[in-house]
């Protein structure tokens, strides 16, 4: 019986691997078949009856280390002529062949995860809060010509804070000065003067964007007229000036409001003041 090589097929008369040509491990029992002259030939190998001796070799480059299956030199790595045979080890085989760990798969992420953390960490503790975000705030009043926050030396910002002391003491009941409500007042004063100078298209906007729920009934207005700014020297004067122009109604004195915005601005000199509550 002869025996062949189950890799490159090369016959041999006894079953003592490995193989000489390639250095493969296991050899097969060839089947013996009598052809129609009565001779001999080798068939296919029979599988079913291979013999594995648990050692397999390998024909490693003396320069570079690539292993190759068959003694056929000269290296397909480096081109080194001089292979030698070596026995086939799979160190390392179970390590690379394992399923890595939760931890390994997630390090990649681990720089995201922190950042996330340390968002939801900030709003959490109140440092930062959504409105202080880029465009999560109340709508940004419309460009427009004059000034809004100070003209001829007089700070209108604090203006607008004593025409609220003033309203207060001339009433009976309360209203509270309502951040909400002023910024509101802000945007449709600038949006009048902007129409008024400038013939601009201004977007229209309601409460809800800034945040205000009226529980009652909103009135709002700017006043039918202009006055000139350099009759007042502080803004106590010009707060009286205010005062004396509003309180030509209920709206501004009387009963069952709550809240109140008020906004000044000033152009060419001109004083316009948009008044808001509910």
């Amino acid at each position: 019986m002869r025996w062949r090589c189950t890799w490159c097929g090369k016959p041999h008369e006894e079953n003592d691997p490995p193989c000489d040509a390639c250095g493969h491990n296991t050899f097969e029992k060839a089947i013996v078949r009598v052809d129609e002259n009565g001779d001999r030939t080798e068939d296919e190998p029979a599988v079913s009856e291979s013999v594995d001796t648990g050692r397999s070799f390998v024909w490693t480059c003396t320069e570079c280390g690539r292993e190759h299956v068959r003694n056929s030199p000269p290296c397909s790595r480096c081109g080194n002529p001089q292979l030698v045979q070596t026995e086939q080890t799979y160190d390392g085989l179970e390590r690379d062949l394992s399923a890595p760990g939760w931890l390994e798969v997630m390090k990649p992420y681990v720089p995201v995860v922190i950042g996330f953390a340390l968002v939801a960490a900030v709003f959490a503790t109140g440092l930062v809060s959504l409105p202080d975000l880029p465009g999560s705030g109340p709508p940004a009043p419309p460009d427009a010509p004059g000034e809004g926050t100070e003209a001829s030396g007089i700070d209108l910002e604090t203006t607008e804070e004593v025409i609220h002391e003033r309203l207060e003491a001339e009433r009976s009941g309360s209203r509270r000065y309502d951040d909400g409500l002023a910024a509101y007042a802000e945007y449709y004063n600038r949006a009048y003067v902007a129409i008024e100078y400038e013939d601009a298209r201004v977007e229209k906007v309601s409460l809800d964007d800034f945040g205000i729920d009226c529980h009652g009934t909103l009135d709002e207005g700017q006043l039918p007229y202009t006055f000139s700014i350099a009759d007042y020297d502080d803004e106590a004067t010009l707060a009286d000036g205010v005062v004396e122009r509003l309180q030509s109604g209920d709206v501004v004195t009387g009963s069952g409001y709550d809240v109140e915005g008020i906004d000044i601005h000033v152009v060419d000199g001109s004083v316009y003041v948009f008044y808001a509550t509910c």
